[in-house]
């Protein structure tokens, strides 16, 4: 028998630890049931497996704040599952939710939304759910973008539609951990110098793709393939289509496996949308779709380009309102940069089929595939707000002229953050779609970054726009600015 002197910690815990394929297997069996079963019975199901699963230690819960930013607590199992009508957080410590004298607020688990993980990349013994931010009466936040676009889209499932997408994130990889926060010293360091699909099966940043894309499958994101960039030391890793609050959630772990594996590694993936000067910079193409009843409606064989009524209706609507909603698509000084037309940048306020340059592309489709690409989207953009925008657009905006989205008047997304702040702040719309106090909060936060950096960005990539960005900065920071 063994004596306690020779016990080591490894033998003293007995956490869950699931293969990877047994994994991918109860992700994409949990995803299914999200889509057939009710909230009550997946609440039976799912608490009744955490009483009986004796080897989980704690329970995250996730939600995203208003700049996209994604926060995690961890909930010891038994208290959670006591205390699940009373799960409060203090919002005046989150940026862009509640101010102090008013700060308290829920969380309600999203218990469709369950994740397995994988313990060498998260931990062992751990369980992942989204939540929705409530009032303390409650009723939804107003500025809880996932739990606003979940019900959004309950909403337009009771008409038979379902809305779809896609996001295909790029990143790079950069030498060192914590490079970010660390700009200052000596900015970042690339790890290769190869490009578009160039990088031998052992190099680091095809270490790090392996593993990162290897997670993924695992939590269920139907890898359909992975690869460098166009860039050195730039990668992406494409997965299938799912309904929109699905596909958010798939961008949220996305980047959070992404900084977990490259962490691991020594090293930091970063999303700055433009790291870089010189050469390409990182975007988010959202690939949106409609179905009504299963089938896709933005397909027609006889429309142009293969798209439906419907879908053109979308486009000429998002095209129209492009200069006020480009903050929420561009939410950083850094974002600006990207919108460089040296470096097929989508920043022309059109629609093509083959146009790189242009907003919105329609890529080559059959009634199965048929889509939007919104190519103007940066990869540090609060996706649940970019979601949500794009329907509520889609289906309330007003409609751009079809004469004007061809000819030879070019019209360019904004240049610059402050310009894209002012055409936000003047904007209407803006305010029916989003809220007076959650435009008003996201407007203020975003000026308060712009106000640290010069107004011009230049030919360097400024400390400033890497260190108080949003995805970056830290209390310490701020305080000392």
């Amino acid at each position: 028998m063994m004596t306690m002197a020779k016990l080591k910690s490894d033998d003293l815990k007995s956490f869950l630890e699931i293969p990877y394929d047994e994994l991918e297997e109860m992700n994409l069996k949990a995803a299914e049931r999200a889509k057939t079963d009710s909230a009550k019975s997946l609440e039976r199901e799912y608490t009744t497996w955490l009483k009986k699963e004796k080897h989980i230690k704690a329970v995250t819960l996730c939600f995203s704040d208003i700049e996209g930013r994604l926060h995690m607590l961890d909930y010891d199992k038994k208290y959670l599952l006591e205390s699940l009508g009373n799960l409060t957080f203090d919002g005046s410590s989150i940026r862009g939710f509640t101010p102090q004298h008013e700060s308290d607020l829920r969380l309600a688990v999203d218990w469709s939304s369950i994740r397995y993980l994988p313990a060498d990349v998260i931990g062992a013994g751990k369980v992942i759910f989204f939540a929705s931010v409530l009032n303390s009466d409650r009723t939804p936040y107003h500025s809880d973008f996932r739990g606003m676009l979940k019900s959004y889209t309950e909403g337009l499932r009771k008409k038979g539609i379902t809305a779809n997408a896609a996001s295909e994130i790029e990143g790079f990889l950069v030498e060192g951990q914590n490079a970010e926060q660390r700009y200052g010293e000596n900015g970042f360091t690339l790890i290769s110098t190869g490009g578009y699909y160039h990088s031998l099966p052992l190099d680091t940043l095809r270490q790090f793709i392996d593993k990162s894309a290897e997670a993924q499958r695992a939590l269920g994101f139907k890898n359909e393939k992975d690869h460098p960039e166009v860039a050195p030391s730039q990668f992406e890793m494409n997965f299938s289509y799912a309904d929109v609050v699905r596909a958010a959630d798939h961008v949220q772990l996305y980047k959070l496996i992404c900084r977990q594996v490259a962490r691991s590694m020594g090293h930091t993936a970063t999303f700055l949308p433009k790291p870089f000067v010189g050469i390409n910079g990182s975007g988010m193409h959202t690939n949106f779709s409609l179905s009504k009843n299963g089938k896709n409606i933005f397909y027609d064989v006889k429309g142009k380009d293969g798209l439906s009524d419907v879908a053109w209706d979308f486009i000429l609507k998002l095209l129209n309102h492009a200069p006020e909603i480009c903050l929420v698509f561009n939410p950083s000084v850094n974002a600006y940069r990207r919108l460089d037309p040296h470096f097929e940048a989508p920043n022309q306020i059109k629609v093509s089929a083959i146009d790189r340059g242009s907003m919105i592309r329609i890529p080559m489709a059959n009634e199965k595939t048929a889509r939007i690409e919104l190519r103007s989207v940066a990869p540090d953009a609060n996706p649940y707000l970019v979601l949500y925008t794009m329907l509520k657009t889609g289906f309330e905006g007003e409609r751009l002229e079809k004469k004007e989205t061809t000819g030879d008047r070019a019209r360019f997304l904004p240049t610059s953050i402050n310009d894209a702040i002012s055409l936000f702040n003047e904007s209407k719309f803006i305010a029916d779609i989003l809220g007076e106090d959650s435009k008003q909060k996201y407007s203020s936060f975003k000026q308060l970054v712009a106000d640290r950096s010069p107004k011009e960005l230049g030919t360097i990539v400024k400390a400033s726009e890497v260190l108080f960005h949003h995805e970056v900065t830290n209390q310490l920071l701020w305080n000392q600015f």
